[in-house]
């Protein structure tokens, strides 16, 4: 029997295509905050395989602007990972959901540190991060300044189109442009990693093209919470793809420790 529901959830004047797994009723549901240029079909089948390996709930959705969900204006404010996090606690509730863990990629787990230090995080039971970024870095920059050419020069835009439809432009520029501003090599999230007071697990692949380790030991250094890190060896930046056992299997021993 398919466990899986897929439909949208109105959040405001938001319509978000949602992908909702079912699981037991006893653990936290699994929330995955998908990357700067991801949705809800760019998650493959790792939200299967989690619902499989841990025994809970997952949902995942895909944000305004990307995927099937609503457009969104463009330019984003430069504080578009602050504004989700802060808005995040609505999507919960408009899923139905109560006790979570937040497992994020990338923006998503930037997003996802933000939410867990902000005040309302009572729900939220443990984090996975996976490649975190909470300040920027100059090679991070250039690996987004390449992508931003492959968009333009090369074949990206076509293979974004087919997960984002419509919206690849919103999705692409919304990113790329915001990364890449003047001003957002300020950007910095780090006054929020004191807030944080529930369980972390960090993930990063030891040649991520986006982020140093710098990233994961700014977390550790500041979080008042304990912090697991792993670097993966033979891994970019998508851990889930490019080391997908280890990556779950560690998730799965993270979330067994949580919800025995």
């Amino acid at each position: 029997m398919d466990t899986a529901k897929f439909t949208h959830l109105e959040v405001g004047e938001a319509s978000l295509e949602t992908r909702f797994i079912l699981g037991r009723s006893d653990v936290p549901t699994l929330v995955l905050l998908h990357e700067g240029l991801g949705c809800v079909a760019l998650w493959r089948d790792f939200p299967a395989q989690l619902a499989a390996r841990t025994g809970c709930p997952v949902l995942a959705w895909s944000r305004q602007g990307y995927g099937n969900s609503s457009p969104r204006e463009l330019p984003w404010p430069l504080d578009y990972m602050q504004q989700e996090g802060a808005a995040l606690s609505r999507v919960l509730d408009a899923a139905g959901v109560g006790d979570c863990i937040l497992i994020g990629h990338s923006d998503g787990a930037s997003i996802a540190l933000v939410a867990a230090g902000s005040a309302g995080a009572a729900r939220i039971r443990g984090l996975v991060v996976m490649a975190p970024h909470v300040f920027t870095e100059s090679g991070g920059l250039e690996s987004i300044r390449a992508a931003k050419q492959a968009y333009e020069q090369g074949d990206l835009r076509q293979r974004l189109q087919k997960y984002h439809g419509a919206n690849v432009d919103c999705a692409f520029r919304g990113w790329a442009e915001s990364w890449l501003h003047p001003d957002f090599v300020d950007w910095n999230i780090e006054s929020f990693l004191a807030g944080i007071r529930v369980p972390v697990l960090q993930i990063q692949g030891r040649d991520d093209q986006y982020g140093t380790v710098a990233q994961l030991q700014a977390i550790a250094r500041q979080a008042s919470t304990t912090v697991t890190t792993h670097v993966l060896e033979d891994c970019k930046h998508a851990p889930q793809f490019e080391q997908p056992e280890q990556t779950l299997a560690l998730i799965a021993a993270f979330v067994a420790d949580l919800a025995p």
